[in-house]
């Protein structure tokens, strides 16, 4: 069973029912972390477009569903916050982001809002010939200049001529907007009011303002994921209460 876990032993972030059948397709090594959700779950238990895996690959063997600009034929491919998920033959398009429980949630987008992604810039690497390589919270690189920092967001094209040219650029700076996407204020778009730099290898602590309500709180920098600058950019974005 090398390609299956047992659904009891799903992630909480998958937010599937853990008694209707033993096995469910396993995540393949790739894109995101351990929690990433593999698209044939996605297809089938959150979407209902397939009533099994066979079903699946046939949706997979004819292009159907293409992941931040690409066909994916994989169906362990996994997916995980801000891939966008395309279904043009039904003109149907979405965006992946985190609820208040942390679970993985569709947002319907337009086609236009499908044409760019949102990034992390977890670290930078210098590589051969002194380039600047970003390093991204979902495991993809880039060649950028030295422009961007760690904590950063930038906005990527997902159009075939332009893949991959930032478009955009969210800072991690007080003073701009950021959506939670870990811990108990998973979900919360909030403006940054304070980074509070940690001695050690303890994260930074991240002090925001909720613009909606007024209250204050705080969160750990790994949590964080730039999503606009001083106007927010939240309503492009996508935002799940």
């Amino acid at each position: 069973m090398g390609d299956h876990l047992k659904r009891l032993n799903a992630p909480d972030s998958w937010h599937i029912a853990k008694k209707t059948t033993k096995f469910i397709t396993k995540t393949a090594p790739g894109p995101h972390n351990a929690n990433a959700m593999p698209i044939t779950v996605w297809l089938r238990d959150h979407m209902g477009l397939a009533r099994n895996l066979k079903e699946v690959k046939q949706i997979l063997h004819q292009n159907d569903v293409i992941i931040n600009g690409k066909p994916c034929r994989d169906p362990r491919m996994g997916i995980g916050i801000f891939d966008i998920i395309a279904l043009p033959k039904i003109n149907k398009y979405y965006r992946i982001l985190r609820d208040k429980n942390g679970r993985h949630v569709s947002i319907p987008i337009d086609a236009e809002s499908a044409k760019t992604r949102l990034c992390k810039i977890t670290n930078k690497t210098t590589i051969t010939g002194g380039k600047v390589q970003l390093n991204m919270r979902d495991g993809s690189n880039l060649l950028a200049d030295n422009t961007y920092k760690s904590g950063d967001s930038i906005v990527l094209s997902l159009e075939s001529e332009t893949r991959f040219r930032i478009i955009d650029h969210f800072p991690f700076a007080v003073g701009n907007m950021a959506m939670v996407i870990g811990g108990r204020h998973s979900g919360k778009v909030a403006r940054i009011l304070d980074i509070v730099k940690v001695p050690g290898s303890v994260p930074n602590k991240i002090i925001l303002k909720d613009e909606a309500t007024g209250a204050t709180f705080d969160t750990i920098s790994p949590y964080i994921y730039m999503v606009g600058t001083k106007v927010p950019a939240i309503a492009k974005w996508g935002h799940e209460e």
